[in-house]
């Protein structure tokens, strides 16, 4: 998509584009790059934020770790998509194309494994896409409590918006393949640890809920997709049955929601 095609005025509320301009302006953007259709950034706010925007088609799809939960962008989307109109970065992919294919088989397998090596998530992310085998919902939620528990070293309760999103891509890589129980215990991780944690998290509500509402809407399309016999749809109804009782029930009403649809679409 051609980034001047984006009217980013429509992404947001008129005071947030004009914070957004401003720190823009302010030289706020610490590093932007590009590769192929999606912009990757770093934004200084009152701590250092990480934007991801994807244009598509006709649709700009961001995330940001800032804990704005108003409507529409944020203003650390908003400076990066004006800096993209403004200012176009380098897109890489072309570059990175032309390279790999002078690149040796043997040199390409070792850069993969030492990559792999040194990177869980992009790992889960690559055994999603290629491997036979999965994670459990224990070693998926064990991942996710490590993340609570690092935005809680040097205070109480959670302040920002934690990313989630490589554990979205692993799960969507499964459904790709059709490979829907695998991507059901990447879904059950997610909103069993987001629900969990929900007495730690003091900000970017707005976050957390969209998180916890995606993750059910995938458990219950893969759940279905898989048409399940009556003991595993009994299974599989009753997580959301135990989170939805689980103490407190902050959340009760969307796995409620989460249940009524397992049930209503079978």
């Amino acid at each position: 998509m051609d980034p001047e095609n984006v009217n980013i005025r429509e992404t947001c509320t008129d005071t947030v584009f004009e914070r957004g301009r401003n720190y823009r302006d302010e030289g706020r953007i610490q590093r932007i790059e590009r590769f192929g259709d999606v912009v990757t950034a770093a934004v200084r706010g009152s701590s250092l934020y990480d934007v991801t925007v994807e244009l598509g088609e006709n649709t700009v799809d961001a995330r940001c770790t800032c804990p704005y939960q108003g409507t529409g962008e944020c203003k650390h989307v908003v400076a990066v998509l004006l800096d993209v109109v403004a200012n176009p970065p380098q897109d890489e992919s072309e570059h990175v194309e032309r390279v790999i294919q002078d690149v040796s088989s043997g040199d390409l397998r070792a850069f993969v494994r030492d990559t792999l090596a040194e990177n869980s998530d992009l790992r889960e992310q690559f055994l999603a896409r290629f491997g036979d085998d999965h994670k459990s919902v224990e070693a998926y939620r064990e991942r996710i409590e490590e993340l609570f528990d690092q935005h809680t070293e040097d205070y109480p309760v959670v302040t920002g918006a934690i990313d989630f999103s490589h554990f979205f891509e692993s799960a969507e890589q499964y459904r790709e393949r059709e490979r829907y129980w695998a991507a059901v215990t990447v879904y059950r991780a997610l909103f069993e640890g987001i629900d969990d944690n929900h007495g730690r998290i003091d900000a970017a509500y707005d976050h957390y809920a969209k998180d916890l509402q995606s993750a059910l809407d995938g458990y219950v399309d893969c759940v279905l997709a898989v048409d399940p016999s009556e003991g595993e749809f009994e299974q599989y109804a009753g997580a959301l049955e135990a989170q939805a009782m689980s103490e407190p029930r902050i959340n009760e009403e969307q796995f409620r929601r989460a249940l009524n649809a397992l049930e209503e679409r079978r």
